[in-house]
């Protein structure tokens, strides 16, 4: 007996209407191209939010289907440090918007963007609203950042070795997973130690909420006031051990969420205007 297909890109159209009605979670993962110091290449956000996609769906393929991933975000704040590309915000929600509503189209009731760069955050957020907006309630969209997966918070909060701030970017979780990943490309006698110079409100770190010691504030200043090198974080304590024990934190928590996602009913509307016109109100 074959094995169950779920990457979208290799299944024939039907098997593609076929899983869309088998009420599977339609999983996408999103990154950009960026700086990540001096000691890893540019394709950290990518390689980290796909594989972590992939291995997830691989485990459970009856429950998911892996979309192509979008590969290019918002990343502005980064062009001071060669290899950045970059989308504008509207163009760049306006893309994954309408990916997803492609997806919901072909008949996906929930879908399940995977970010891998922290400045998408936003963005995709409101991408994953407009989509519920555009098919009226109808669907479930939702986003997440695989370092936010519950799983990955509780190890990584158990394992990491760097203090608040270490694993901000390029530091010694996303270091880690990409030496679990690709050891070959990482040059770890390059890797450095550098935080932010932000007061406590500003500072920000993968693998926890706002600083314990400030608000949880929100400020993204162009990356090389803050940063001479592109690293955010302590990647000098990051192992290819740890990120192997990361990495399967990362998966087990996204196949958590899907679970979780896959059993959340889609609720009607109340609406209290009484009929709706023929002209629904909407927001594009």
């Amino acid at each position: 007996m074959a094995s169950v297909k779920y990457d979208y890109s290799e299944m024939i159209w039907n098997e593609i209407r076929d899983a869309a009605a088998q009420d599977r979670v339609a999983l996408l993962p999103v990154a950009t191209y960026e700086d990540h110091g001096p000691h890893l290449p540019v394709d950290v956000d990518v390689v980290l939010a796909t594989e972590i996609c992939r291995r997830a769906a691989a485990r459970i393929p009856e429950e998911v289907v892996l979309a192509p991933p979008v590969t290019h975000g918002y990343s502005p704040h980064h062009m001071d440090f060669h290899g950045t590309i970059t989308i504008r915000w509207d163009t760049f929600i306006n893309y994954v918007r309408d990916v997803c509503s492609s997806l919901a189209y072909h008949g996906f009731k929930r879908i399940l963007i995977i970010n891998g760069h922290g400045s998408n955050t936003s963005p995709l957020d409101l991408a994953a609203r407009l989509t519920v907006i555009d098919f009226e309630g109808k669907i479930l969209c939702a986003s997440a950042n695989h370092w936010g997966l519950r799983q990955a918070r509780e190890v990584g909060k158990a394992l990491r070795d760097s203090d608040y701030g270490g694993t901000s970017h390029g530091g010694e979780y996303e270091t880690s997973l990409y030496l679990a990943l690709k050891p070959d490309l990482v040059e770890m006698d390059k890797a450095v130690d550098n935080r932010s110079p932000l007061p406590n409100s500003f500072k920000t770190d993968l693998l926890a909420s706002g600083h314990p010691e400030g608000s949880d504030a929100r400020m993204v200043p162009y990356w090389s006031s803050i940063s001479p090198s592109g690293v955010m974080g302590d990647a000098t304590k990051a192992t290819k051990e740890k990120g192997e024990k990361f990495l399967e934190a990362a998966i087990n928590g996204l196949i958590e969420l899907i679970r979780e996602l896959r059993q959340t009913p889609i609720l009607e509307r109340r609406v209290q205007h009484g009929d709706i016109p023929d002209t629904k109100w909407k927001m594009t």
